[in-house]
């Protein structure tokens, strides 16, 4: 499955794919949901430059402009991709071609968010203030579409969704009435219902959730699902133990206290070990404190000793690894191999979102069409 909070556990794979990122010499040489529509950046370099023996980005051409923000690994052969102008790829053969799969007439529609059962079924999020903010749902392969959830209340914008299996899955939207509002559903994404908010903690003044790579709400495990914000005066993290009935909040590392700033994206490998990226989205404003991590379920954020050198929009483990995991953003991809605590440049690509599946098929999206897989 994509980002549907998979369990990640130790092999030998894993640890020598983290190794041999590790090993890649650096080349030579936005982002949220309301605010940037657009957000292009710098295209920077097409693959890390490692030699033969390194792991790098190698760019699949979708033979499109649109930028992909929604992004789903289900192999490495398989992944989806979902963005702009409705526009929803698939491929099967590793990147080497791709199938128009969009929905008839999203063509006005901004898909942000996909989740994959496998190669026929997934579900898209299309974000936007009103009816703008659609679930649709294939179980085809993009053959047939069937809109599940599309919202009437002009208050609500949402950001994000994600799977806990293959039933149970939750979409969000930015604080209504003072509270995010939360879609639950129990079928697949053939239904949805809005959550009661009794047990929502209030949202802060101008905090809201960033529609920048579908990561700003994640799971792990059958019932534990993750939260990301920012815009408020501090950049929290909500978490749920019980797929979204109650949450708890807690304050990250990373700067918020202005629309721009927060954290944009989450990666669990388990219940209790998570790291969270973000910065200023914003061309040319920095972001200092770009990382953070959590080894107690989000409780707590401890701020990275060497963040990433600038924001960060998706952030995704290694398979099979408990220490490496990949950060990616319009000026680069960064790699850790200590769970966080330090992360280095190895690619200075332009990407939005990543995602890695169980066969260690990693791959990227973001601006101009652009598609990557991890290769080596």
């Amino acid at each position: 499955m994509g980002k549907t909070g998979r369990v990640v556990s130790l092999g030998l794979c894993g640890v020598a794919l983290a190794a041999t990122l590790a090993a890649a010499p650096a080349p030579a040489g936005a982002a949220a949901g309301r605010a940037d529509a657009s957000g292009a950046g710098a295209p920077g370099a097409d693959a890390s430059g490692a030699g033969p023996s390194g792991a790098a980005w190698r760019l699949k051409p979708t033979g499109t402009e649109v930028r992909f923000r929604g992004l789903a690994a289900v192999s490495r052969s398989s992944a989806w991709v979902a963005g702009s102008k409705g526009t929803v790829l698939l491929t099967s053969d590793g990147g080497r071609s791709w199938r128009n799969v969009s929905p008839p007439g999203a063509g006005d529609l901004e898909f942000r968010d996909v989740e994959a059962f496998d190669g026929r079924r997934a579900v898209v999020l299309a974000i936007g203030e009103g009816e703008a903010s659609r679930i649709l749902r294939t179980d085809d392969g993009g053959q047939s579409w069937t809109e599940s959830f599309r919202n009437t209340d002009p208050r609500a914008f949402y950001d994000c969704v994600t799977f806990l299996d293959r039933r149970h899955g939750l979409a969000v939207s930015d604080p209504v009435d003072g509270k995010y509002r939360v879609l639950s559903t129990g079928d697949g994404g053939r239904s949805w219902k809005v959550l009661p908010d009794t047990g929502m903690p209030p949202a802060l003044p101008g905090e809201a959730g960033f529609a920048a790579s579908g990561q700003c709400l994640v799971g792990a495990g059958p019932r534990d699902v993750w939260l990301a914000t920012g815009g408020g005066a501090t950049a929290r993290v909500l978490h749920s133990a019980d797929r979204g009935l109650t949450w708890t909040a807690a304050g990250s590392t990373i700067p918020a206290g202005d629309p721009a700033r927060g954290v944009f994206a989450l990666a669990f490998r388990d219940r209790a070990h998570g790291l969270a990226v973000g910065g200023d989205y914003r061309t040319g404003q920095p972001s200092p404190l770009a990382g953070a991590l959590s080894r107690d379920g989000g409780r707590t954020w401890r701020q990275a000793a060497t963040p990433p050198p600038a924001y960060r929009s998706g952030v995704a483990w290694l398979p099979h690894s408990r220490t490496a995991a990949l950060a990616v953003g319009p000026t680069g991809t960064d790699l850790t191999t200590d769970g966080g605590r330090t992360w280095r440049t190895v690619d200075t690509g332009s990407y939005d979102t990543v995602d890695c599946a169980a066969d260690h098929g990693c791959w990227a999206s973001g601006e101009k069409g652009r598609v990557a897989r991890l290769e080596r």
